[in-house]
């Protein structure tokens, strides 16, 4: 078996003197022109936690791979830090950098003829962008986590980062004070490492674990633990059998592995990011994986973790009881996973699990339950229909908000206007908060609306006010809410002709979500409603507000 078969073409054809110059110039020996070359993407930058540490790990990986008698050669991607950005008109370029960093590792490996992939990532949109290039790639590739961070701490209660935001609301409140507040932001973020919860990094890293493209036990490995820097010896062990074995991404991606990652999404109680997420993956793979596989998928699975946002524990907490194999070794004892499928490791998922010790319940631990103890008996992600979603939402119910909720529409037509709107006590018990002209056209770059919900959360407001929008949510999002409503209000979808007073009836028991108005009126309404001009002129996000499909495809670039 050829392991050079990409890097070949610039290091062994004589016809191309400039490259192999090239090579020698960046260090390369005469052996190493033989060897293959491991493109190792990282997407460390100081400006985040999540991800200021990943160059050091890429750094331990490449000593690693060159040992193993490959060439290990780094290169940087993008990354944006939702937390910091947040609030601001930074997070409209959140969702995009999903695709830039897909683009970008795709055209390096492309460019540079590099024969396998490893990439380093942390912040949540650094995953499925690097998932989505090794599919566009299809070479020997792996993907790596860097971690969750540590908890923080302040009197005895432990703090993550939906701490600092929802501290804004209970400041608003009055129920703690200015110093608390600032005492709660200074320990809520204590060093590296991806936000603590079950928000969408460790969504989607326990997710890409189940789906086969991550070593066993990175998903849950802290930041910080010392076992992090010493995976890298596994992580250049496995890519050197993918390429020996010439095992590639599109042989390990199928249906059923896709159904593994929801399934673990679902159990754990992850992201409605995930949605958007798997469905570019499965486009990327060309495989067809709909609003309505996600909806089959969350009715059989039980939600058995109890993590933040909804629930009490962190992934740290996770690691405590045995990591994320020990709970998709009990699923796959019950029945939920499909064992069958390859990964990484050149095994089946069950191979990988087979001398892992499924989470033992016995124990004193209340962080995962039995299936027949579950918080909930179904996923806790639900697509709903309806006359305001005619193309699909999708709501995150724990079980904890209740399963109905019927209020009139409170109307904001900016995320900056919410916000506005919320602290100046515009919202009341009962209303349904809509957040509108905020998905991916409209945004554009359909950003998160953490901010007014943990404003409304911090406010005590949580159990007694719903949200909806055709924007979306932050992993770390709570409460009755609904995102990713399709069509957008950009698009002429019917939530841009809702009315502050209109009653609006959320049922995630059956499934929908309309406003109780008829159509006729509604159709009054869409006559006279005429689409607004784009926000932006020109750049990126003019390019991906033109480019962008729905939320309900993806909201991929490349879907013409």
């Amino acid at each position: 078996m050829q392991l050079n078969k990409y890097s070949k073409r610039v290091t062994q054809d004589p016809t191309q003197p400039a490259a192999k110059a090239m090579m020698y110039g960046v260090g390369l020996t005469d052996s190493d022109m033989d060897k293959p070359q491991v493109g190792i993407a990282s997407t460390g930058y100081d400006g985040n936690p999540c991800n200021m540490h990943l160059n050091g790990l890429a750094g331990f990986i490449q000593e690693e791979v060159n040992k193993n008698e490959l060439v290990g050669l780094k290169f940087n991607t993008i990354g944006v830090s939702d937390g910091i950005s947040m609030g601001t008109s930074g997070m409209n370029y959140s969702l995009p950098s999903r695709d830039v960093i897909a683009d970008s590792i795709e055209i390096v490996m492309n460019a540079q003829s590099y024969d396998g992939l490893v990439t380093v990532v942390g912040c949540d949109k650094n995953m499925p962008g690097a998932i989505m290039a090794m599919l566009r790639l299809n070479r020997p590739s792996l993907m790596v986590y860097g971690g969750t961070i540590a908890s923080g701490n302040y009197k005895g209660r432990k703090l993550n980062i939906v701490s600092a935001f929802e501290a804004l609301g209970q400041k608003i409140a009055g129920e703690i004070s200015e110093e608390e507040y600032k005492e709660i932001i200074k320990r809520s973020i204590p060093g590296a490492g991806a936000c603590g919860g079950m928000y969408t990094a460790n969504t989607m890293a326990s997710s890409i674990e189940a789906m086969g493209f991550a070593l066993p036990y990175n998903s849950s490995i802290p930041a910080e633990n010392p076992h992090k820097e010493t995976e890298s010896e596994r992580i250049a062990v496995a890519i050197k059998n993918l390429l020996e074995l010439d095992l590639k991404p599109l042989d390990i991606i199928t249906k059923k592995s896709l159904e593994n990652a929801i399934t673990v999404v679902n159990a754990l109680g992850g992201s409605t990011n995930a949605v958007l997420h798997y469905l570019a993956i499965a486009h990327a793979a060309g495989i067809e994986f709909t609003l309505d596989d996600f909806q089959r998928v969350s009715d059989r699975t039980p939600l058995i973790a109890d993590l933040k946002p909804s629930g009490e524990y962190l992934m740290e907490d996770v690691h405590g009881v045995g990591g994320t194999p020990a709970i998709m070794k009990y699923l796959l004892e019950e029945g939920f996973l499909h064992g069958d499928c390859m990964t990484i490791t050149g095994k089946t998922l069950a191979e990988n699990l087979a001398d892992v010790q499924a989470i033992k319940f016995e124990d004193e631990q209340d962080v995962i339950y039995p299936t027949d103890k579950a918080l909930k008996s179904s996923g806790n992600l639900q697509i709903l229909f309806g006359n305001l979603a005619l193309e699909g939402a999708v709501a995150k119910i724990s079980g904890k908000e209740g399963n109905l909720f019927e209020g009139k529409a409170v109307v904001f037509n900016s995320e900056q206007d919410a916000n506005d709107g919320i602290g100046a006590g515009k919202v009341s018990k009962g209303d349904v908060v809509v957040i509108r002209y905020v998905g991916p056209r409209g945004g554009p770059g359909m950003p998160e609306m953490l901010k007014p919900t943990s404003m409304i959360m911090g406010a005590g407001l949580g159990k007694t006010v719903a949200l909806i929008t055709d924007g979306r949510f932050s992993g770390g999002t709570h409460g009755f809410v609904v995102g990713h409503i399709t069509p957008e209000a950009q698009s002429g979808g019917n939530i841009g002709l809702i009315e502050d007073g209109d009653m609006i009836k959320i049922d995630a028991a059956n499934n929908t979500i309309d406003v109780l108005v008829s159509e006729e009126i509604l159709a009054e309404r869409k006559a006279k409603w005429v689409e607004p001009a784009p926000k932006h002129k020109k750049g990126i996000l003019y390019k991906y507000a033109k480019t962008v499909s729905s939320a309900s495809e993806g909201c991929v670039t490349d879907k013409f």
